[in-house]
């Protein structure tokens, strides 16, 4: 067992573990999804300004909490607010996290399902997609199967502890990403569609922002960085003194947008290559669409679909294992340092418990699909209160703390690290965190709860 509090062992171990934490399926799934909807080259504008001017300053914030107070996130709170009601912050992050991945390990378990299928083949014989998708998510043995599995994979990397298990299976994981990615880019570029996709990514349509498209692309940065999930915190929480939070916070956002903006490089020329499907299919995109597009796009050569089916689906497997690890840690670290269990038994109880969430996520799909609030399916209910209540609360939250509440000799010294770097980038972040970001977060969450009602 690791002592009360490890740390990662080097600079570029932080920062991939981190990176594995922003990089998911919102990076590889969503994404595109948002590209297609909201005008292309456009909203990746719009959606890298919002990562510079909230996504950065807020994860900079995580790291400050984290890296001071050597705890999870709610110790953390406890520590630098003793008595006060600012440990809900903390509570909140964990109780997200765990929701999150209660339903995470099910789009998981899809994606686990989709590379074997395609390494063995079948991708490329099966044509009805629409009806290959629907069997395998209704099929409660099938979909909680893979569910299972994944989240096995999950729990024998978070138990071997931060050293032996985050940061080494991060450093394997995310070059392997990133070398997956840079592979498919290459092929892209060999499909006839790769004009029309270079074009809607890279040339900007100005008419086509609106409102809408803003918000749009400022909700998407906070999602994809896996902020107010306690995860950030919880990894900054393993940082060295020496680490530079600010310099470490930019890695992580252009690593999390480069894999972001090359998933469109990789899926917009694949679409283009077939003509009647729309670059804003939706949701459905990748389990549904893509695998016919695969197929359709390297028809004169199969062999070259077979290995894009395949590869594109093990990076998919890739990125939600990286983000599903650190939603696992935010609760595990919680459970161990602050209950006084082990790591192994800590890691496997919030296993079980998030196993045991997941299921129900997975029935929503099949026999329990009739069981709604407010015309949700358990699955939608959890993905609502996540990502349109409780995350945009809580870094609302979590900002006001870091820039109204904390002493700012404090937040000073952790962001200079103690007087080594400029104050300018203080005076910067404090600016933001105090009046730009939580207007940003307040239009995202009243936003949200407008659109359910």
């Amino acid at each position: 067992m690791e002592g009360n509090h490890a740390n990662f062992g080097s600079r570029m171990g932080a920062i991939f573990a981190a990176a594995g934490s922003a990089v998911g399926l919102g990076n590889i799934w969503r994404f595109p999804t948002e590209v297609g909807n909201n005008g292309g080259a456009a909203f990746i504008l719009i959606y890298i300004l919002c990562i510079v001017i909230v996504g950065i300053p807020i994860m900079v914030s995580e790291f400050v909490i984290g890296r001071h107070t050597q705890s999870n996130m709610i110790d953390g709170f406890r520590k630098l607010a003793p008595g006060k009601w600012w440990c809900i912050i903390g509570y909140q992050g964990v109780i997200v996290a765990f929701i999150i991945l209660s339903y995470y390990i099910v789009v998981s378990g899809w994606t686990l399902y989709y590379s074997v299928e395609s390494v063995a083949g079948s991708l490329t014989r099966n044509h009805k997609y629409d009806e290959y998708f629907q069997a395998f998510v209704s099929n409660p043995w099938m979909s909680i199967l893979y569910a299972v599995i994944f989240m096995a994979i999950v729990h024998v990397v978070i138990s071997r502890g931060v050293q032996k298990g985050i940061e080494k299976f991060s450093k394997v994981m995310m070059p392997m990403l990133l070398l997956i990615i840079g592979v498919l880019v290459v092929c892209a570029f060999s499909m006839p569609g790769i004009d029309d996709g270079l074009r809607f990514l890279l040339k900007p349509d100005f008419s086509k922002l609106t409102v809408s498209v803003v918000l749009s692309a400022m909700g998407q940065a906070f999602f994809s960085l896996s902020l107010a999930m306690g995860c950030m915190c919880t990894y900054a929480s393993y940082f060295s003194p020496r680490t530079k939070l600010v310099s470490s916070a930019m890695s992580v956002a252009v690593i999390d947008t480069i894999v972001a903006v090359l998933s469109g490089f990789i899926i917009f020329p694949a679409v283009f290559s077939v003509p009647g499907v729309e670059a804003d299919a939706g949701p459905g995109l990748v389990f549904i669409t893509l695998p016919s597009v695969f197929n359709m796009a390297f028809q004169s050569i199969p062999i070259l679909g077979y290995v894009f089916s395949s590869l594109f689906y093990i990076l998919l497997f890739l990125a939600a294992l990286t983000s599903a690890m650190s939603l696992h840690e935010s609760v595990t670290a919680y459970v161990h340092e602050s209950l006084g269990m082990s790591r192994r038994k800590a890691s496997f109880l919030v296993a079980v418990s998030y196993m045991s969430l997941g299921v129900l996520c997975c029935l929503s799909f099949g026999p329990l699909r009739d069981c709604t609030v407010m015309g949700l399916t358990i699955f939608d209910v959890f993905d609502f209160v996540s990502s349109k209540v409780l995350l945009p609360l809580g870094g609302l939250l979590l900002v006001i703390f870091t820039g109204w509440y904390l002493d700012r000799n404090l937040v000073r010294d952790e962001i200079t690290n103690h007087g080594t770097i400029s104050s300018h980038v203080f005076g910067i972040f404090i600016f933001l965190v105090r009046w730009i970001v939580p207007a940003a977060i307040a239009v995202i969450f009243i936003r949200g709860i407008v659109e359910i009602l």
